[in-house]
């Protein structure tokens, strides 16, 4: 059950984040415009207003005094002033208080706001506009102060006055048709990502549980691929490692089988004539030396076996190192060529080895490996293509590198596969005995000298394996 909750975890930071985003932005957007249409709005009739008051004072220019002031805008409010239902105009004393009103329900208050301190400013009367709360009403308004002077000084001023209760609503519907708006937004975004979010979290946890049963052993399982993307992707390696799993399980187990087979006959062969010869059944001194050699012969061969399990060992748990030293080369793979000659012919094979006088300069290299490698491809060309009778060995000089060849005149290997011989634990169909894992150990230890082990079938039949190592000692890998 840990798994599903995960899964849910995952799904739910996902919509947490990108709801989160959006919200903000969102919220953000409307208070923006919100601001803006409240600032355009407000703006507008702070603007009208101003426009009305200073025309009243353009009007009255050209009176001095109060009291002329006073009898005019009496006379202007009763007989031309419109649009006195929706602003009210008041006019003002020198010392703010409202002398008149066109609503008449303000009059000799003072309302001390402070677009009136700036019209009726000594130092600098101006047209001032203003928005809040009504003193006494605590209406929202705006209002607009435009000052009455004589000689440059406010005697009077005249104060434009409207609610703002129409323009609040107006805002408040606008923002709440932004808000629905950005709720479907919101609404929108949330749905597409559960979606999206669904069509990511459902195929993984389909491949988690695929995954699970491969973890369990039931290697070769293969997922279904729905999508061509990063998932369909993933789908893809975890089938390729799927059947690369159960690949080398099949490997493993025949790997298992195949040494289990070939420890078993050696020891069987040990343990018989070991028995015999203690028991006094042979008599005959040739017998017992034959038993003897028997006995010696299958000893060094489960001794090579183990050495190359150790090797495999070594190489796969990184412990495996070269011991790198000036070395001839050519004498090297000479030393193991006449060894094994002798062995072959008294299997009734021969190995061929055309001397060149060539001159071959020393190479970095581990003698002790090298000779492994030609001493292990020796042995198997004899063991899977003896039945050619001959086996061919050479070497020679191409372009900084030394080239040796071993060609056995078997039937070959079947092209299907060459690409896996070098493989761990790999046998295919030959029937000859071994582990499987030699041509391994070889093909690692010829790598790390900065060579290649090339093996594939000659023109003319049988197998042919290549060896190519650097003569410059800046090409090899080393250790």
């Amino acid at each position: 059950m840990a798994e599903p909750k995960r899964m849910k975890g995952i799904r739910w930071r996902w919509m947490v984040n990108s709801i989160g985003v959006t919200l903000f932005v969102v919220l953000f957007a409307i208070a923006a415009f919100s601001a803006a249409m409240g600032s355009y709005y407000y703006a507008t009739m702070s603007g009208g207003l101003q426009v009305k008051a200073e025309y009243v004072v353009d009007f009255f220019s050209d009176y001095r005094t109060e009291s002329e002031y006073y009898q005019h805008v009496l006379t202007y409010v009763n007989s031309n002033f419109e649009g006195k239902d929706e602003v009210e105009m008041q006019f003002l004393g020198s010392n703010g208080a409202i002398r008149f009103s066109t609503f008449g329900l303000a009059a000799y208050s003072s309302p001390g706001t402070p677009d009136i301190a700036g019209a009726l400013d000594l130092e600098n009367p101006r047209t001032t506009p203003w928005t809040g709360k009504d003193p006494s009403t605590g209406e929202h308004i705006m209002a607009v102060t435009a000052p009455l002077t004589i000689d440059g000084r406010p005697v009077a001023a005249i104060r434009y006055v409207t609610s703002l209760r129409l323009v609040d609503r107006q805002l408040m519907i606008i923002v709440g048709l932004t808000a629905l708006v950005g709720l479907a937004i919101l609404i929108l975004v949330y749905t597409s990502n559960l979606y999206f979010v669904r069509s990511i979290i459902e195929p993984v946890a389909g491949i988690t549980e695929i995954t699970k049963r491969i973890a369990a052993g039931s290697y070769g399982i293969q997922i279904e691929k729905q999508h061509d993307d990063e998932i369909g992707d993933l789908t893809d390696a975890l089938n390729d490692m799927s059947s690369k799993i159960d690949e080398a399980e099949k490997i493993k187990n025949e790997f298992i089988s195949s040494v289990s087979h070939e420890l078993r006959t050696p020891l069987t062969a040990i343990n018989g004539w070991a028995e015999t010869i203690q028991n006094g059944e042979v008599r005959d001194a040739a017998d017992v030396k034959k038993g003897m050699g028997i006995i010696v012969s299958e000893a060094r061969r489960l001794t090579n076996m183990v050495e190359e399990l150790l090797e495999f060992s070594r190489i796969q748990d990184g412990r495996f190192t070269l011991s790198m030293e000036q070395i001839d080369l050519k004498a090297e793979f000479e030393d193991a060529v006449y060894t094994y000659k002798e062995f072959f012919r008294k299997d009734g094979l021969e190995l061929r080895y055309e001397d060149t006088e060539e001159e071959f300069p020393a190479v970095e290299a581990d003698p002790e490996r090298l000779r492994q490698v030609f001493c292990n491809l020796l042995d198997n060309a004899a063991k899977h293509g003896g039945s050619g009778g001959c086996i061919d060995a050479a070497i020679a000089r191409q372009e900084g590198w030394v080239v040796i060849t071993i060609r056995d005149h078997g039937p070959g290997i079947p092209e299907s596969e060459l690409p896996h011989v070098k493989t761990k634990f790999y046998k295919g169909s030959s029937k000859a005995r071994g582990s499987g894992i030699g041509l391994a150990v070889c093909d690692e230890i010829v790598t790390r000298h900065g060579g290649e082990l090339v093996i594939g079938n000659a023109q003319e039949g049988g197998c042919e394996v290549i060896i190519r190592l650097p003569v410059d000692p800046a090409r090899t890998a080393g250790t």
